[in-house]
Order: structure tokens, then C-alpha cells, then sequence
């Protein structure tokens, strides 16, 4: 099985109007509400993609029960902890520019933590569990290292699409896949990283430092991953950006999904570029036949450095 875990999920709520006015009475021409989280967005995308998944984290109130029906409509199994606190919702815009106003969430008490907790102790060897988002500020900020440890010691691999400072410290643990993006890869080293070769270097220390496969999003310009066996770079299929909200967990999934199917790294990370830009493509998570309409418009090649 392949898990997720987001901890402080959301109702996203979409608003489109052609421009978006701060200070003024704005007049929303479509408006949606869908299950929002990274997590739950790379539930999605793998469901999609046909692939079975369970989708775990924190949900309470009637917005935490508007996410349980939506998920269970779209066939994605849930094993969400009950908390007392209300799950939070946020707003996105989408307008001539892209805005989100995003709340801070609710605070988890310690006998929720430790029932979400007790969820990883049955896992076994096979599984895979995805950990997307940021961790809330009501819980332990090193809760994602400690949940690493304990799959490690069951044999579960685990992937991480997270801030710097989760990231960092679980990569001794040996995460298979970690997804900064260039931005967030200068932030770890103080750095501007500015080309997918200047990358390099820097995605390999995580490399060295535990993780087997770093994939570095460079939007537009496609993508780089390193692991022991080398660098290589995948281009971005063209097509029209509707949506780059939930791209990156898209991408996420696409590689997950592949190697859960028996690709190898290189052949995952085609699928997983693909996967990100057919959902940023769409208006919203893309479909399997959206990814199979774009694959062959993606090439991955070694990149030989000097």
C-alpha cells in the first residue's frame, strides 16, 4: 500500500475571475471546492493513475467530513484520525495572477498525535508512505523524523516533500525520494542555484547524506534528479499553464507510483515530470490520460559534466 500523510489538510476553495482587485467588491465568475492538501493531492493523482492508496492525517468538524466524502467518492481509501478542532479552509485565486490565502490550521491534541501515531506501527515491509506538507505548529516539529524511524525499523521506505528543516532531518533515516525545488535547494546551501548544472553538486550532498533519489523542480525548465548512479535532466512537455497548484505533489506521485510498479529511477522520473505537467495542464489533478497524452513529449538524458 501506498500511504500518505498530511497533517494539516484543507477544503481549497477556487475562485476565477479574469482580475483580481485588492481593496475593491471582486464579482467570482466559477467557484469549486475540492479536498486540499499536498498529501491528499498525491492520493489523488495516484489513484488516478490506478494505483491503490490510503490517505492519512488529521480531520475534524464538518469540513473534516466534507474531505472524507470526497476522497471516498473518488475511490481513495481513508484512515484519517477524528480531531475536536475544526479542519481549516483555504482560498485560492485564480485570476491574471495566481493568489492563495491559506489558514493556519487546528491544534492537535497529544492523544490525536498519538493515535495517528499508532496507524505506522502496523505497517510493513512493501508499503510506502508519502509525507507532503509542512508540520503545524501545535505538533512536534521533528514528528516526521520520529515517524521515519519507526518505518524504518519495519522496512517501509518513505518519501519527503517537505520544508528544509523536516527535510534535513530525516535524511540519515534514507528517504528514496526528497523533492526541493531550485528555490528551496539554495535555501539548504545559502546559494542562488540558477542552472540544472549548478544543481548538481549540491543535490548530490543530499544524496551523500542519505537520500537515494533528490529531485530538483526547475518549473518550466523541466527537472534534474541525482542519486548514486548520476545526474539526469527531463525537459518540460509544452502546453498552456492553467493550475500549477498541486504540480509538484503530482510529480511526486508519478515518480512514487512508478516505483512501485518496478521502473527504474530514471524511467520513474519521466513519469514523474510528465505527471507534473499534465496536472499543471488541467484545471485541476490530471488524469491518467492526460500523463499517457504527454509521456513521449518528455526525454530524460544523462547529464555529462565537465
Amino acid at each position: 500500500m501506498i500511504y500518505t500523510l498530511t497533517l494539516n489538510p484543507s477544503i481549497d476553495y477556487y475562485v476565477t475571475l479574469p482580475v483580481f482587485e485588492a481593496g475593491q467588491v471582486n464579482r467570482v465568475e466559477q467557484a469549486e471546492k475540492v479536498a486540499g492538501g499536498k498529501g491528499i493531492n498525491v492520493s489523488l493523482v495516484l489513484k488516478n493513475y490506478e494505483v491503490e492508496t490510503e490517505a492519512l492525517g488529521f480531520l475534524g468538524g464538518s469540513t473534516g467530513q466534507f474531505i472524507r466524502n470526497e476522497l471516498e467518492k473518488q475511490g481513495v481509501l481513508t484512515a484519517f484520525t477524528p480531531i475536536a478542532d475544526e479542519t481549516r479552509i483555504n482560498v485560492k485565486i485564480r485570476a491574471d495572477q495566481e493568489s492563495e490565502l491559506n489558514a493556519a490550521g487546528p491544534n492537535i491534541q497529544e492523544d490525536e498525535l498519538n493515535a495517528l501515531l499508532a496507524a505506522f506501527e502496523t505497517m510493513q515491509a512493501g508499503d510506502i508512505v508519502v509525507f507532503a506538507g509542512s508540520i503545524p505548529s501545535s505538533l512536534p516539529q521533528d514528528l516526521y523524523r520520529k515517524i521515519a524511524q519507526v518505518l524504518t525499523k519495519r522496512g517501509v521506505k518513505f518519501a519527503v516533500d517537505t520544508t528544509k528543516e523536516a527535510m534535513l532531518e530525516v535524511l540519515p533515516l534514507g528517504p528514496f525520494m526528497i523533492k526541493p525545488n531550485h528555490h528551496e535547494l539554495g535555501e539548504i546551501f545559502d546559494v542562488e542555484i540558477t542552472s540544472k548544472e549548478m544543481a548538481v553538486p549540491y543535490a548530490q550532498q543530499l544524496v551523500e547524506r542519505g537520500a537515494e533519489n533528490v529531485i530538483i523542480s526547475f518549473a518550466g525548465d523541466g527537472a534534474l534528479l541525482v542519486n548514486k548512479q548520476g545526474a539526469y535532466t527531463a525537459n518540460t512537455p509544452a502546453g498552456k499553464l492553467i493550475n500549477s497548484v498541486g504540480a509538484g505533489d503530482s510529480l511526486v506521485a508519478g515518480f512514487v507510483a512508478s516505483h512501485a510498479l518496478g521502473r527504474p529511477p530514471e524511467e520513474a522520473f519521466r513519469y514523474a515530470v510528465t505527471t507534473g505537467s499534465a496536472s499543471a495542464y488541467a484545471f485541476g489533478l490530471c488524469t491518467k490520460e492526460d500523463i499517457d497524452r504527454l509521456l513521449t513529449d518528455v526525454k530524460v538524458v544523462e547529464l555529462i559534466q565537465s
